[in-house]
């Protein structure tokens, strides 16, 4: 299978924003078939929310694009590009008591792999790939497959 766009939008830098964009991506996705959207959903959601908290998106008139695509039947990559930051996003440690910071490290956890590079008008754009498969539906060692309740 080729990669193929399903998503590519626009959207205010704006936190009200965050909660549509992983509406849809997890809409394409499952109208293209993928039956395991939640990860796609929170990397989408740790994303957009990351650019508009610590970049120039999230100024007012910034902007945040977000792209997805299908890799294969079984893995997409949810790309956000946002107006640059100072620094580059890489995880770090929260103390337990700590209200935010785990945005990288969930997206790190959630995903196959994940990076950054930067894009022209030295904007950066963050990726990840993930899996859209129930991993519960792996057969375990000759055994039938088992289903995700619900």
């Amino acid at each position: 299978m080729r990669e193929r766009a399903l998503v590519d939008l626009t959207v205010p830098g704006s936190a009200a924003w965050v909660c549509l964009v992983r509406c849809w991506v997890a809409d394409a996705l499952t109208v293209a078939g993928h039956r395991e959207v939640d990860g796609a959903r929170l990397v989408a959601s740790e994303l957009v929310g990351n650019a508009v908290l610590h970049t120039g998106s999230g100024r007012p008139g910034g902007l945040v694009r977000v792209k997805v695509f299908e890799i294969s039947a079984a893995t997409a990559r949810v790309e956000v590009i946002d107006e640059g930051a100072a620094t580059v996003p890489l995880p770090r440690r929260s103390d337990d008591d700590d209200c935010g910071g785990r945005g990288l490290w969930l997206v790190q956890q959630t995903a196959i792999s994940w990076g950054t590079r930067t894009v022209p008008r030295r904007w950066n754009l963050v990726w990840a790939e993930v899996s859209t498969l129930d991993v519960l539906d792996t057969p375990d060692l000759g055994s039938s497959p088992r289903r995700r309740p619900g």
